[in-house]
């Protein structure tokens, strides 16, 4: 993301909006709240900002009246993650520009430093990218994928591209599927898991199906199925609860493949699971399609990630099931 500097203060390119005929006379906080949904804090952090908002080249405050016409533009200032160490990483980018970052996440991969784990995550990767190309910006995470979660991630590169997009994410607009590979055959084909999660009492990093969890959603379509050992299942999210997919599969009896923390003895101990111990070492959980409006243009996106090697050679172990 290009950016300039001002004295002592580098700034964002700035994101320009022209004032139409229904914007005549109104003060420029309404519109930006009309036309963008800008928060409080990001008005505060832009009008206290030497050259936060501007209109026509100019400074001005948010009370300012606009004009049909009139360029409006928005200049966040450059921030970084201090915190974050640049590494060496190869990334797999499905998409980018001045405001959104989107890749495909490895296996294995942390998406954001924790206590005791600063380096060989995505962060770390990320910092070293945009060091690289000589740009200013903090790392910004729209939403997390598990460390043995594959699949696409959205970063967002400023404040108001956060903003937008974390919107998205609260009101549900997000599309987030997923491609996955469990034990056994659901019951019905295709439908929905409508079941609260909530922490597991003996083990508070695991999650379950109680009464007292939060509103959890889950819609499922199985696509293949391998005899009645293995099927192939299609998901889509309705609401985005810690391990939920993991945590609902397990919850209708067909625990995902790979996942040891979620699959019961009676799985884990059949000569399907032991044959294939070295096929995938790993969840079989790939976020493989994300649908969502451009935070900025507004444009209707949608990306894709194929799946992984490790998935793909787990299908080929399952159809032999059926061929052999």
């Amino acid at each position: 993301m290009s950016s300039e500097d001002n004295g002592n203060t580098s700034y964002y390119a700035p994101i320009n909006i022209i004032a139409n005929a229904s914007d005549e006379g109104r003060q420029l906080r309404d519109i930006l709240r009309k036309r963008i949904g800008i928060s409080r804090r990001l008005m505060v952090k832009l009008k206290t900002s030497d050259e936060g908002l501007l209109v026509n080249g100019q400074k001005v405050w948010p009370n300012h009246q606009i004009s049909e016409g009139d360029v409006i533009s928005l200049r966040m200032e450059t921030e970084v993650s201090e915190t974050i160490l640049p590494q060496p990483m190869e990334l797999d980018i499905v998409f980018e520009d001045e405001h959104l970052l989107v890749l495909n996440k490895p296996a294995g991969v942390i998406v954001h430093p924790t206590t005791g784990h600063y380096l060989n995550t995505l962060a770390n990767g990320v910092m070293h990218y945009w060091q690289e190309r000589g740009e200013r910006i903090r790392f910004r995470p729209v939403h997390r994928l598990d460390e043995h979660t594959s699949g696409l991630v959205i970063i967002a590169k400023h404040s108001l591209a956060q903003q937008q997009l974390s919107a998205q994410m609260m009101e549900g607009t997000v599309t987030k599927e997923y491609r996955t590979f469990v034990y056994g055959r659901p019951a019905e084909l295709e439908g929905e898991i409508n079941g609260p999660i909530g922490r597991q009492t003996e083990d508070p990093h695991r999650r379950v199906v109680r009464e007292d969890g939060a509103p959890s959603l889950t819609f499922y379509k199985v696509t293949d199925t391998y005899l009645d050992q293995a099927s192939a299942v299609d998901i889509r999210l309705g609401t985005g609860r810690t391990h939920q997919i993991r945590v609902h599969m397990t919850s209708i009896g067909c625990p995902i493949i790979g996942d040891s923390y979620y699959t019961d003895e009676k799985w884990l101990e059949t000569e399907l699971a032991s044959s294939l111990s070295e096929t995938i070492t790993r969840q079989a959980l790939h976020a493989a399609r994300l649908g969502f409006k451009h935070p900025i243009t507004g444009e209707e996106m949608v990306l894709e990630a194929a799946l992984p090697e490790d998935m793909k050679r787990l299908e080929r172990e399952l159809e032999k099931l059926v061929h052999t």
